[in-house]
């Protein structure tokens, strides 16, 4: 699997605090049969408007970078890449480092300010489109004012954001209504990626997330999910379509059914 939305950089946000948890990360994702990571730490969009304050980001993120890279080979068999999550605190950031996307490539990974739905959230997602940038909207569902009929993820999906679902959410680990919306979202085919949001802290939820996805008949819809899509992603190209998941009728449904046989 490939997790490109996580905080294991030691020491530059509100992730990993040092080097032993960060290195304790990788070994997690490992665990969970996540082979490549792509380290995602917290930038703030109005920072990269401004040179000096670009400056100073890039600069401790360059730091927290070279002291896992050189030390990452305590973790065999984990690939490590760069990247940033963007908060959306301006509508048109300055994405032209690569630093600040995913691995380099053109897609990057986004998010809105104080976990709610700003005005104009498409009208952002869309121009970052404009811009030639591929913008992928991290965990959708977890926005407090998001519609829970998924009205805003249609428009975003609409604008040309791509989506990630958090593994979490999956599981209901942030609330009731964020799973809702989660399984709604791959329930239509909607979500295009589901990655970690892995802070080093706590348990991964990857590998329970997929093992839910395939209890739910999903199996193919994980591995499109955490695998195909993002492999894809770390090439430049688009995801493919993911099938919608069959939900599961509840039990007295199901056992009319029977009555009706």
């Amino acid at each position: 699997m490939i997790d490109f939305h996580n905080h294991v950089l030691p020491g530059v946000d509100d992730g990993a605090a040092d080097l032993p948890q960060a290195l304790a990360a990788l070994e997690a994702f490992a665990a969970q049969g996540v082979d490549t990571v792509v380290a995602t730490p917290h930038v703030s969009g109005a920072a990269t408007l401004d040179p000096t304050a670009l400056e100073r980001t890039l600069a401790r993120l360059d730091r927290g970078w070279e002291e896992l890279r050189s030390a990452a080979g305590a973790v065999p068999g984990v690939r490590l890449e760069r990247g940033a999550e963007v908060m959306l605190d301006v509508p048109a950031p300055d994405l032209s480092d690569p630093r600040l996307r995913l691995a380099g490539t053109r897609f990057v990974l986004v998010e809105f300010p104080f976990m709610a739905v700003p005005p104009h959230a498409a009208d952002a997602l869309f121009g970052l489109r404009e811009a030639g940038w591929e913008p992928v909207l991290a965990h959708p569902e977890r926005y407090a004012d998001a519609a829970p009929s998924l009205a805003d993820a249609a428009e975003w999906r609409r604008a040309g954001a791509r989506l990630q679902v958090n593994a979490g959410s999956l599981l209901g680990r942030y609330g009731e209504g964020p799973r809702r919306i989660a399984w709604g979202l791959v329930e239509r085919g909607w979500a295009d990626y589901l990655c970690s949001d892995f802070h080093a802290r706590g348990r991964c939820a990857t590998a329970d997330a997929a093992a839910a996805l395939a209890r739910a008949g999903g199996a193919a819809q994980a591995r499109r999910l955490t695998h195909e899509n993002p492999a894809r992603l770390l090439a430049g190209r688009a995801p493919l379509a993911v099938p919608p998941l069959r939900a599961r009728a509840p039990l007295w449904r199901r056992l009319l059914r029977l009555g009706r046989r």
